[in-house]
């Protein structure tokens, strides 16, 4: 079974779920398709399962890191000590887990831009963003509910696109940066999202914008 998991998590994460047949899955492992569709009936059947195999250790590894951080801090987390609980343990899933979850990555940032990936996504995750964003609300008890579900789709986007690794910052960078270097990502972007998220939070001033 892990076997045909791990197949069909890299097939995904290439061909996405359309681009997939259980035949393909069935020829990377070395084995009928009926075996497939003995465990499987269908084709979004093993994607769930592809999903859902890792996501239950991402989300249980990060609640726990934001419910060790929300009592450590006894009420008075900071914004990036949250963002660091968060994003810096899924980092170094992707970074230490080896291929396959680097696979799993790519996965995810792909499938949650589509509308049945959202859905999984929305299933699987919204527990453990929801903490986060519960944490979020007390490292800033003066910033607008709105402006802080805004700074959390900033930190996704900016998260997803990392682990999409398509390579661009390398070519952008001329070889500065390095895409599949998740210790370079986790040791700036809790930082800077942070920041982010202080500068929206400002309270507004009759001269700002409307």
């Amino acid at each position: 079974m892990e076997q045909i998991l791990d197949a069909a998590e890299y097939l995904f994460s290439v061909h996405g779920l359309y681009g997939v047949t259980l035949k393909d899955v069935a020829q990377r492992v070395g084995v009928h398709h009926t075996l497939l569709n003995y465990y499987f009936t269908d084709k979004k059947k093993l994607f769930d399962a592809v999903i859902a195999r890792r996501a239950e250790v991402t989300s249980t590894l990060r609640m726990r890191a934001l419910d060790d951080y929300d009592a450590a801090t006894r009420g008075k987390p900071t914004v990036e000590g949250a963002l660091r609980a968060f994003l810096d343990t899924d980092l170094d899933l992707y970074g230490q887990g080896g291929e396959n979850w680097k696979n799993y990555g790519a996965l995810g940032a792909q499938v949650s831009n589509t509308p049945y990936g959202a859905e999984l996504m929305d299933y699987h995750f919204d527990p453990v963003v929801l903490r986060l964003i519960e944490i979020l609300k007390k490292a800033l008890p003066g910033c607008a509910e709105e402006d802080i579900f805004w700074g959390y789709h900033f930190v996704t986007g900016a998260l997803m696109l990392s682990l999409a690794r398509t390579g661009r910052i390398n070519r952008l960078s001329g070889g500065l940066c390095d895409g599949e270097d998740f210790e370079a990502i986790k040791a700036r972007m809790a930082s800077f999202m942070a920041a982010g998220f202080l500068s929206i939070c400002k309270p507004k001033t009759d001269s700002d914008p409307a």
